[in-house]
């Protein structure tokens, strides 16, 4: 009898070891799949403009938009690149972009905050918040014209415009997320209402604003190209905008690549630093 369940259980062993190393390659496919997915995406991406700039070489009707192919687009998108004009492009649209995104993150985090914080204030404001928010940011461009002396203050105004709303609303859904037992805790330990929001309920959304602050990023980067038509003569809006003019194609499509590259890395450097921004309270 002992014999037997000796046997079985190195038949067992056996069994386990055998299927560790499965389990272990199973798990380093899985982990370099995951990693490899977004290449593979933007690979399906690039076959596509592959495809679609196949089609525009071979139909007659469309040989005049040669130039949005990858070949000349690529190769323009290399010349911008090196003689500098890339840089000189993104410099004064994201210069526009941390302004009107200041201006929203000044308004929209404390207005969120007090939302959050305080019912009455969230039943008064927020008809006319949403009423405001529904409306789109370019219908506000012959009011920017009028008020702001510059052309500048005017694309910073309707960036600010679009991006307040995601930082707003985003911030008060997370003040409303709270525990209430921290606020009870920091009430208890003496804590009066300024220093509870300081200590536990900035603290506590921190995460719910960076994202906002990301969400406003994304509406704010496509604002800005339309925004950058006014008379400013500077940007990217306003070098595709030339690019269009001078029927230059294969530099319009460098221009819009170097627009998705730039709001790709602003995008994902929001993303992580949102990922880092996680907060428990010490116990």
């Amino acid at each position: 009898m002992s014999g037997g369940v000796v046997e079985a259980a190195l038949a067992v062993e056996r069994q386990v070891a055998a299927a560790r190393p499965a389990g272990i390659g199973a798990r380093f496919g899985a982990s370099a799949l995951d990693r490899l997915a977004p290449l593979v995406g933007l690979a399906g991406l690039l076959a596509l403009w592959f495809a679609g700039g196949l089609v525009l070489e071979s139909v007659p009707a469309y040989a005049a938009f040669a130039g949005f192919a990858p070949g000349p687009a690529l190769a323009s998108f290399v010349e911008l690149l090196t003689s500098g004009e890339a840089w000189r492009a993104a410099a004064p649209s994201l210069a526009r972009i941390g302004q009107g995104l200041a201006v929203a993150f000044g308004l929209g985090a404390p207005l969120g905050l007090l939302i959050g914080s305080v019912p009455l204030a969230e039943r008064i404001l927020q008809p006319p918040f949403q009423l405001l928010r529904m409306i789109s940011p370019l219908a506000w461009m012959p009011v920017a014209v009028l008020a702001f002396p510059s052309w500048d203050g005017a694309i910073v105004f309707l960036i600010a415009a679009a991006a307040i709303w995601p930082i707003l609303f985003s911030t008060a859904a997370g003040v409303k997320r709270v525990d209430p037992v921290w606020l009870a805790m920091a009430r208890n330990l003496g804590a009066g209402r300024l220093a509870a929001l300081r200590a536990v309920i900035v603290p506590a959304v921190l995460q719910d604003i960076l994202t906002g602050l990301r969400l406003a990023l994304g509406v704010a980067w496509i604002v800005l190209v339309p925004a950058e038509y006014l008379g400013v003569t500077s940007g990217l809006g306003y070098a595709i905008n030339d690019a269009r003019d001078t029927l230059s194609y294969d530099r319009l499509a460098a221009l819009v690549l170097l627009i998705g590259l730039i709001g790709y890395a602003l995008d994902t450097g929001l993303g992580r630093l949102a990922a880092r921004a996680l907060w428990i309270p010490a116990t």
